[in-house]
């Protein structure tokens, strides 16, 4: 129990993060700074002259003096795991412009899909929340009322009211033990995910199926961003696969990147090891296939990732869009179960009159 309560406040632990949008801010400050001709700690000092970023470029400063790498600094300073993600390949591709261009792009698409997704559930939730103060309150106050008034009734309109008690009392437990279920699931997983192996996390991730559709284009497509800048900068491929198995914020690129430098060792080709990683979208072994040149490996790689960003935006905007409908209809029903439950011992009694 103690192991729990010290991985649950771990897991819990307040860090001092910049907001989102100031997130987003800096880069493109510090990317239009850099264009300009400044140097990396000139544009950082430059950036200090701004209240609302001071901390984060000072924090960067003191940590970039100290020898650490781009993406430590920003990881000091509590930015996005996204963000740091992109600027740790800059230590193998040397593109700090480059890499920050793609990290506030990717960015800038992530904030725009959390607002939309946070505006198009506000409502539901409004209606959500409304609704199970009404059920309480149906349960406790309104449906005891009824079964009072039809004891003095016929028998049979008694049975109905208990009949529809029960309907009620049975959706709307097993709506909470759900809730419930799904809340402590979470929790526990979030505690205990570090001492579960990747290989065994991606055993559970594959039995779900739309966690499983987006993890496999979220790492292809990673994947193929990441080596078409490697391959771009003159890095060779086994190399490539080497330096991104060391890297930590992307779990199952480098779980992926480690089997495949192990099996290209052993004399195996990469477009054979893509084919067998259930992760790993079958387009990008054939892209592997038919391309020996590097240079021409790269350009595909790079158009690859852009039809995957492409895609990724329009599956992620459809999903949006259906999220008001499904949970109406949901909701719809839920409001229609009560109301018959509560309408028939009317009918029943109506009937015997």
């Amino acid at each position: 129990m103690d192991l729990f309560r010290k991985k649950f406040m771990k897991t819990l632990a307040f860090k001092p993060k910049v907001k989102e949008v100031t997130q987003l801010h800096f880069l493109k400050r510090l990317h239009r700074l850099l264009s300009s001709g400044y140097s990396l700690l000139s544009a950082l000092e430059v950036m200090k002259w701004d209240k609302e970023i001071k901390q984060s470029a000072t924090i960067m400063i003191e940590s970039l003096k100290k020898g650490h790498p781009i993406d430590e600094a920003f990881e000091k300073a509590h930015f996005h795991k996204l963000i740091v993600t992109y600027l740790y390949f800059v230590r193998l591709n040397g593109n700090l412009l480059s890499s920050l261009e793609k990290s506030y792009n990717m960015f800038e698409h992530r904030i725009t899909y959390m607002n939309k997704f946070v505006q198009v559930l506000r409502y539901p939730l409004i209606l959500f929340f409304t609704f199970i103060i009404l059920l309480v309150f149906l349960k406790q106050s309104v449906l005891p009322s009824f079964l009072e008034l039809f004891e003095s009734s016929f028998e049979t309109s008694s049975r109905s009211v208990v009949f529809s008690i029960m309907i009620i009392d049975i959706a709307s437990t097993l709506f909470f033990i759900t809730l419930a279920f799904i809340l402590i699931g979470t929790i526990f997983w979030y505690a205990y995910k570090r001492n579960i192996s990747i290989a065994k996390q991606l055993v559970f991730y594959e039995r779900i199926p739309v966690l499983r559709t987006y993890l496999k284009l979220q790492t292809s497509f990673y994947f193929s961003t990441h080596l078409s800048m490697f391959l771009k900068a003159g890095l060779s491929i086994k190399d490539t696969l080497a330096q991104m198995s060391e890297q930590k914020k992307l779990p199952i690129i480098a779980h992926y990147t480690t089997l495949m430098t192990e099996k290209l060792t052993s004399g195996s080709h990469i477009d054979h090891l893509l084919l067998v990683l259930p992760f790993i979208d079958k387009q990008l072994a054939n892209i592997f296939q038919k391309n020996h040149n590097m240079t021409i490996l790269a350009k595909d790689l790079t158009a690859y990732s852009d039809f995957l960003a492409e895609y990724i935006e329009r599956k992620v905007m459809r999903i949006i869009t259906l999220i008001q409908p499904i949970f109406f209809i949901i909701l719809a029903g839920f409001i229609v179960l009560v109301y018959l439950s509560l309408m028939w011992p009317m009918f029943q009694l109506i009937q015997t009159v």
